[in-house]
């Protein structure tokens, strides 16, 4: 009798030490938790466990908070609503995020350009930019990231999953971002509003590069000539000049482009794809710039104006062609000759006088 009511002092010693524990260590990589289920958790890092299955397509979770959210990837469950604006969401996260548009908070700045952030985590990637850490890596072709979100968007590129499914049209797709996006196609609505011209978009980050049009930002550096982009796609791009490369070839007439998006336009000429259509006359373009640009046509809108002389243009591209009026700048130079323009098009042009080509009637 004696030895029971010591043993279960000594249980009951230890549960109250347990109980008392101010922290739970991790005796791999020694992170300390104040509660020992979240250290549970964390071990699954190490130990690769998933023990949450989805029913419905087998894909398994760490955690079971990771499986509730996925499962409304399949159910389409948005439970977060936005009391603002109405739109809803399937994380809590995200509502908070989207709420940022409405109030225009922006709380974290980079001290490095001084740029203005809603949440830290868009902080901690947009450092990267600057230091161009990328700590995610493919383990099937060993590709980098510098967004954890980007790495399991990447590797169903190798798999080929679309868990994402369209329910008006039945269109999936790898990445809930472009569902989200691809639904505007079909609702026609536009949220992210510019505060300085009053222009709206179906995708924020289109707001995002819009607003540069006004601010002059540019961000992403050439670290070989030294020109610099708005936009890392452009960036990207404009590199090939320097290597050559032109990594996108058309499989119907072998023709290569730098970049994806122009190898998908070029296949349009093939497939004769004018997805684009004017609901004012019902002409259709290949290109969605095309159609923004002859909408302009019917609206008489110039929104390109110099702002040496305060001429205005409907298209874009007109704009920086002008400005060599003023600046007399000819960036385009025959490898051939070494003469100058101050236009593509005249170099293509002047290139028929050595190669004797003719242009196409």
């Amino acid at each position: 009798m004696e030895k029971t009511e010591k043993v279960e002092e000594l249980i009951s010693h230890e549960d109250i030490k347990e109980m008392k524990k101010s922290s739970y260590d991790c005796d791999v990589c020694k992170r300390s938790f104040s509660q020992k289920s979240n250290l549970t958790k964390h071990k699954r890092i190490h130990t690769g466990e998933k023990p949450f299955h989805c029913d419905v397509c087998g894909k398994s979770f760490s955690r079971g908070c990771d499986l509730t959210t996925h499962i409304r990837t399949h159910t389409g469950e948005k439970p977060y609503r936005c009391d603002i604006c109405g739109i809803s969401f399937s994380q809590r996260c995200h509502l908070t995020k989207h709420k940022c548009i409405h109030t225009g908070e922006k709380p974290f700045h980079c001290d490095v350009c001084g740029k203005l952030f809603s949440r830290s985590s868009d902080l901690t990637t947009h450092i990267r930019i600057h230091t161009g850490e990328k700590p995610y890596h493919c383990d099937i072709c060993g590709k980098s990231f510098s967004d954890s979100s980007a790495l399991p968007r990447h590797k169903r590129i190798h798999t080929g999953e679309k868990p994402y499914h369209c329910d008006i049209c039945g269109k999936s797709f790898s990445d809930s971002n472009t569902l989200t996006s691809h639904k505007r196609t079909h609702t026609g609505e536009k949220p992210y509003h510019c505060d300085i011209c009053g222009k709206s978009f179906s995708k924020n980050c289109h707001l995002t590069t819009h607003k540069r049009n006004h601010t002059g930002e540019k961000l992403y550096h050439c670290d070989i000539c030294g020109k610099s982009f708005s936009q890392n796609s452009h960036l990207a791009a404009h590199r090939y000049i320097h290597t050559g490369e032109k990594p996108y070839p058309c499989d119907i007439c072998g023709k290569s482009f730098t970049c994806n998006s122009d190898l998908t336009v070029h296949k349009r000429i093939h497939t004769g794809e004018n997805p684009y259509h004017c609901d004012i006359c019902g002409k259709s373009f290949s290109r969605i710039l095309h159609i923004t640009t002859h909408r302009r046509t019917h609206t008489g809108e110039k929104p390109h104006h110099c702002d040496i002389c305060g001429k205005s243009f409907s298209d874009s591209s007109a704009l920086p062609r002008h400005k060599r009026t003023h600046t007399g700048e000819k960036p385009y130079q025959c490898d051939i000759c070494g003469k100058s323009f101050s236009d593509s098009s005249h170099l293509t042009a002047h290139r028929r006088i050595h190669t004797g080509e003719k242009p196409c009637d």
